[in-house]
Formats: C-alpha cells, structure tokens, sequence
C-alpha cells in the first residue's frame, strides 16, 4: 500500500480508545516483529514516505503509529500537554492495541524526545530505542538558527501554501535530496490527508519548551541509537554528543550532509539501522 494513495486501506488504520477516555488514530501496517514510530512536530503517521515504510516491511516488521493530540482531526486539548504526556499517550495506545510486550521504538525530532520519555516513564514499554534528529532539551540543547524559525514562522502565517512548502522542504531537508526530481512535490503531499492545524503546532511548541531528559537518561538500560545528521537545521548536530554521552552504550550513527527528514533522505539505511539496533539486543539476549 503507498501511503500517499487517496484512501488507506481499513484494517491499517483505526481509533483507539486509550485508558484516559481520549481517542487517537493508530496505524499498524505489515506482519512480523512491531516497531514503533514516533513522529516528530505536526507529524502524522502518512508522513514517513513510502522508501521507509517499504524497507521497514521488507524486512519483516509489523509498523505501528500512534499519531498525537491535535493530529489527524483529533482535537486540540486545552491547557496543553508535557513531552511527558505525549509518551504516556503512546504507552497507553500501545496497551489499548494489544502489545504489551516491549517493542523496538523509533522516535524523530519532537518524537525522540517522546521516545525518550516513553523508556524512562514506562521501561518495560521499550526493547530497543532508535532516536533520530533530536535533542536531551534543557541545558544540553542546540537550538536552531533564529533566523531559521522566523523565517518558518513567517511562511507558515504567510497565506501563502507554496511559500510555506517551499520554505520547510529547503529548511528541513540536505540540499542534495531537495535537488532531486520530484521530491520538493512528494514533500508537499505528505501532509494532504491530515493537514495539522497551526494550532496544534504551537501546542506542541509548548511541549519542548523547558523539557529535559539528561539528567535522566544515564537510567536506560536498552540498547540505544542516536542518528544524526551533520547539516540538520532544526535539530542542530551538537544536539547528538549530550545525547550519547547520556546514555549508557549508545551508539552514534553520523550520517554526513544528512539533513533533518532523515527518514524521506534514506528510508532504506534508517531502517537498516533500527534492524541492527534490534539485532544487538537479540544478540544479547542469546549471549546472557
């Protein structure tokens, strides 16, 4: 199934009902041992691009997505919501799916940090952990350039959808990739299901702000990957030493002029790295 067909086939996606009484739409795509993705901010599950996807699947793993407040028509929460509550809404998705044993977890950008949370609030949840683009917050944050997020800021209120898209696939994405045929409108397509409102992009804004995981993260015990790319606007490259140096044998996979979409840039060597992530704990477990 391509992600980007006008209408997803139905037993890929559902609502679930999570032990708080709120709703969210989940996606579970393939057959095989589960992973979870996390997206990112005012990601949904669509947005992955099918070279992931298809890899992923190929390989022999069951894809599951719990998308976030706010996404996918759901309903944006008043008072807003913590990085803390956003993992605790992927802990209580997996249970309202039926997992529950612990399972491979992939999180991007604002979804690493979910990640993040999701081993440290719930480690039985979490086999292995693949972060990809992110940041420990607080202190150990390299944040963007700050013309970089007014020159968002500025494309996103413009009215202006082609000056939006333009400006977010050239800030998000290495130059190289943006420079192939056809990508700038594969970029502009992802999103065409479930357009995220504004509003649940400041929501989620508010959700990074003040959040932390360093002191924490000396506590994971699964085993761990921090993909970086060396170019990444949004999530600088000096975001992935923290993060290493936190946890506990995290490995650091450097992927040069490697941009921040890092799963649209190279589907297949991402999921090459999360299968061998999940290898090493095989490994380990066979050797204890």
């Amino acid at each position: 199934m391509s992600l980007f067909a006008d209408k997803p086939r139905p037993e890929t996606v559902s609502v679930v009902t999570l032990a708080d009484g709120t709703e969210r739409v989940a996606w579970r795509q393939g057959t095989g041992r589960p992973i979870l993705l996390i997206q990112g901010m005012s990601g949904s599950h669509y947005e992955w691009g099918d070279d992931f996807v298809n890899a992923l699947e190929a390989s022999g793993r069951q894809i599951i997505g719990i998308n976030h407040r706010g996404v996918c028509q759901e309903e944006v929460p008043a008072g807003g919501y913590t990085i803390a509550d956003l993992a605790d809404d992927q802990a209580q998705g997996l249970d309202a799916l039926g997992i529950t044993e612990p399972i491979d977890v992939f999180g991007t950008s604002m979804g690493g940090m979910v990640a993040q949370e999701l081993v440290l609030r719930h480690p039985g949840k979490v086999r292995t952990l693949t972060l990809a683009s992110t940041s420990a917050g607080g202190d150990a944050m390299t944040p963007p350039a700050a013309e970089d997020l007014i020159g968002l800021y500025e494309a996103q209120t413009s009215g202006d959808e082609e000056r939006a898209a333009r400006y977010g696939f050239e800030l998000y994405n290495a130059p190289a990739w943006c420079a192939e045929p056809g990508n700038f409108e594969m970029f502009k397509g992802l999103s065409r299901h479930y357009p995220t409102p504004f509003e649940t992009l400041l929501t989620q804004l508010g959700a990074v702000d003040g959040y932390t995981t360093a002191e924490r993260l000396p506590t994971v015990t699964v085993p761990t990957v921090i993909v970086h790319g060396t170019i990444d606007r949004i999530m600088p490259f000096p975001n992935a030493a923290p993060l290493q140096a936190a946890i506990p044998g995290a490995e650091l996979d450097v992927w040069e002029e490697g941009g921040h979409l890092l799963h649209l840039e190279n589907g297949a060597r991402l999921a090459e790295a999360i299968n061998t992530v999940s290898a090493r704990r095989d490994a380990a477990g066979a050797s204890a």
